[in-house]
């Protein structure tokens, strides 16, 4: 017996009977998509969670491009270990801390986000010392795991200085508290962490490399057409859509979505209901700003789409 939307995953059949605007609204969404990559990352996080406490803790850098999924796949990992209130003591448990980098790296920035994310308010009387002593005990009483610190590249926009007395801040917490500390960001996030020899040799490094033409990328391009409220199956696994597809994004997982994304939007507005690689030459879909110029800075055309 045949299956209505029989192209699409079971779970997803459903919203390829919404309207046009309600399919349109909900590929917009924010949702976890299992890729390799990031289950391998998220693989390596979840063994420092259960790592014991030691003299010198190992940490994990996970670095990439900017698009890569990191803020993702950390994001994840947080919400994996959300807080759990503990009705015994009172108190809730907080194993994974996601902190973002501030703007502006000083070690009071550094605390007083640390300490946001401890869910501390009123922190304007605050001295250095004082939120030093408070994010240390917080951090212990909560009985965090580890500590996440997103956009560590940010560091860099700081003084010399400022550098310094950040990367001593990081050594610091993981020494003191013994847990371990994962730091994502860019390339220059590698960089960051390396200019302090003593805290490098802590670090493992994962790198989310960008996609190719490869089974994967095959597999993944293959999958949106069971994963999209789209009413005809769509045809991307071929040589030509790959090859369009890696043209227009670079392999960036970030660029690959939102191209597939304005691609399906406007597959749905103009009937057509389903992908393939000339779907990446509509005049009215959206290309990534990155994929409008040749290393050399020159325009180029791809088939109608002016780039």
């Amino acid at each position: 017996m045949n299956v209505l939307y029989s192209h699409i995953f079971p779970a997803y059949r459903e919203y390829a009977e919404l309207n046009d605007e309600a399919r349109i609204d909900w590929m917009r969404r924010d949702r976890w998509i299992s890729l390799p990559q990031a289950e391998a990352a998220l693989r390596h996080l979840e063994d420092l969670v259960i790592y014991p406490p030691r003299g010198r803790m190992p940490c994990l850098l996970l670095f990439g491009a900017t698009g890569m999924g990191k803020t993702e796949i950390v994001s994840r990992f947080s919400k994996l270990h959300a807080p759990q209130f503990d009705i015994r003591t009172g108190l809730s448990k907080m194993p994974v801390l996601l902190a973002q980098i501030p703007p502006e790296p000083s070690e009071e920035q550094f605390y007083t986000e640390v300490l946001t994310a401890l869910n501390c308010v009123d922190l304007s009387r605050l001295s250095v010392r004082s939120m030093r002593a408070e994010a240390r005990q917080l951090l212990a009483e909560v009985e965090t795991k580890v500590l996440v610190l997103d956009e560590i590249d940010k560091m860099l926009a700081g003084t010399p200085r400022q550098q310094r007395v950040f990367l001593n801040t990081i050594r610091f917490l993981t020494n003191d508290l013994k847990i371990p500390i994962v730091c994502a960001g860019t390339e220059d996030a590698r960089m960051a962490v390396l200019m302090d020899p003593n805290l490098a040799d802590r670090f493992g490094a994962f790198e989310l490399m960008p996609w190719r033409n490869d089974h994967a990328l095959r597999q993944l391009l293959a999958s949106f057409s069971g994963l999209l409220p789209l009413r005809r199956p769509s045809m991307l696994d071929t040589v030509e859509a790959r090859q369009r597809v890696l043209a227009l994004t670079q392999g960036v997982t970030g660029r690959i979505f939102r191209l597939i994304e304005a691609a399906a939007v406007t597959a749905i507005r103009d009937g057509r209901e389903m992908l393939d690689a000339a779907s990446f030459e509509a005049n009215d879909v959206t290309l990534p700003l990155v994929s409008m110029f040749t290393s050399a800075g020159k325009r180029r055309t791809i088939g109608r789409a002016t780039v």
